[in-house]
């Protein structure tokens, strides 16, 4: 289908038509929408994992783990919970609103909504976001990845099956036409993405005032800090499946690791047995080992990883046939160079140094640059773990894990500063496509007359406001 700004125009306004109905409103209305997308998801299954086979070279495992899985998880939490997130609250109206003694507040959905999905988790990043949506009673425009090709076209086959273009649609294109859909008015719109892009949809949304939920990666990245009492062979086991996931595409990985200096060496040597024992000695001749999205992604990762030739102790080479570029661990690496001050994306992983009495000043540093989406320690001293984890400001992270906590129930996932604005996941979610409006039930009878004139400055009126208003 050819995009033009008078297509996605009509597209909006019949979404709009369809919300006015109301029918949206009812809540087993939403959970009848989420059952057919739930069972859609199961029809497709084997089509998603080919697709995203196809596009990132996933293993039937990962694919099922990280995006298909993951989904059902967030289908089967908001159903579960959608009645009682969605309950009116009802509230004491106090005594200064007698006799209004009852005011309700209102979970109200914004109306339609865009989404606009990323490439590196095209059916989670996608379809998660949505069910979020449905579960707030909006319409919803998905503006799905051009990188992704693959998984794009099997997300548009499956919500064009499943629902009605006036309730939700699938728009694919490339960054003209996500420029098209920002033109125009939604009443939400919810962006995975980069902090730079990030910046040009919020300029856009600003334009009708429109609210935004942003989910992004953060500029500096994200750290994972070792201490020297930390559990080595544990902490090279986790990093390096994570790092591993997906080929380093992920906005919660681990960007760089920054490893006490007393056990430096051993972490390190350590890292390197796991990315063999997991992936094996030659990583891109691997199957199970997923590729990078595009020739361009490969070659911005060779690029940089040149820049480093010198300092990488393994890895360091790759397939451009097959855009696959092995996990490659540069050490050492100061805490000042360029490759530990932006988002990596991709399996290069910097090992920055530091003295272990010195960690308070390198925490410093950190929270001295933007804000990560994630953070990781590892640590035996718990007390220090949880002050740093109460302390610092980031998204989400983990103690002694990695990249578990956005698979834990009822919990939000979410960003802050330039790692992004508000939060999703189960009632988190619904919340985000939801705004609260509040509602008092008055009377036209036994109205107290202190709100009318005449006031005077000290009769029992006065009083009366001074000792409600306590």
């Amino acid at each position: 289908m050819v995009y033009t700004k008078d297509v996605i125009h009509g597209i909006v306004e019949k979404q709009n038509n369809f919300f006015r109905s109301g029918k949206t409103l009812d809540v087993n209305f939403r959970r009848r929408m989420l059952i057919k997308l739930k069972n859609a998801v199961m029809k497709y299954k084997d089509v998603l994992v080919q697709a995203l086979s196809s596009d990132l070279g996933r293993s039937d495992v990962e694919a099922y783990m990280c995006d298909i899985g993951t989904l059902v998880l967030e289908l089967n939490e908001t159903l579960r919970g959608l009645r009682r997130w969605a309950k009116p609250e009802i509230h004491f109206s106090g005594l200064l609103c007698f006799p209004g003694l009852f005011t309700k507040v209102y979970k109200m959905p914004y109306g339609t909504v865009l989404i606009i999905s990323p490439f590196n988790f095209p059916v989670l990043l996608s379809l998660g976001v949505l069910v979020a949506a449905i579960s707030g009673g909006n319409t919803a425009v998905v503006k799905v990845s051009s990188k992704s090709v693959n998984c794009s076209k099997a997300v548009a086959d499956l919500i064009s099956e499943t629902f009605t273009p006036d309730y939700v649609t699938v728009i694919q294109g490339g960054h003209d036409v996500a420029d098209m859909c920002l033109a125009q008015r939604f009443d939400k719109i919810f962006y995975t993405g980069s902090p730079e892009i990030a910046k040009h949809i919020m300029t856009e949304a600003a334009k009708n005032l429109t609210p935004v939920a942003l989910e992004l990666g953060g500029e500096t990245g994200n750290w994972c800090i070792i201490r020297k009492d930390a559990n080595l062979k544990d902490a090279a086991r986790k990093v390096a499946f994570f790092k591993l996931c997906n080929s380093g595409q992920i906005c919660i990985n681990i960007n760089q690791v920054a490893v006490a200096e007393e056990v430096a060496d051993e972490f390190v040597g350590l890292l390197k047995s796991e990315f063999e024992k997991q992936i094996g000695k030659n990583a891109v001749e691997n199957p199970e080992y997923p590729k990078l999205i595009s020739a361009q992604a490969y070659d911005k990762c060779k690029k940089e990883a040149e820049l480093y030739r010198d300092r990488i102790v393994y890895g360091g080479f790759g397939s451009e046939e097959k855009c696959k570029y092995a996990p490659s661990i540069i050490y050492p690496v100061n805490i000042d160079e360029p490759i530990v001050n932006h988002e990596l994306f991709n399996p290069l992983l910097p090992v920055v140094t530091f003295r272990d009495c010195d960690v308070e000043s390198l925490l410093d540093t950190v929270s001295r640059r933007e804000k990560p989406l994630a953070l990781y320690v590892f640590s035996k001293n718990r007390r220090w773990a949880d002050r740093v984890m109460r302390s610092m400001q980031y998204g989400g992270g983990c103690i002694n894990e990695v990249c578990y906590h956005m698979m834990v129930r009822g919990v939000p996932f979410n960003g802050v500063g330039h790692s992004g604005i508000g939060a999703y996941h189960g009632k988190w979610g619904f919340a985000e496509f939801t705004h609260p409006s509040t509602v008092l039930r008055g009377s036209s009878h036994l109205n107290l007359p202190l709100r009318y004139h005449p006031y005077g400055n000290s009769g029992i009126k006065f009083k009366l406001i001074k000792f409600f208003e306590k």
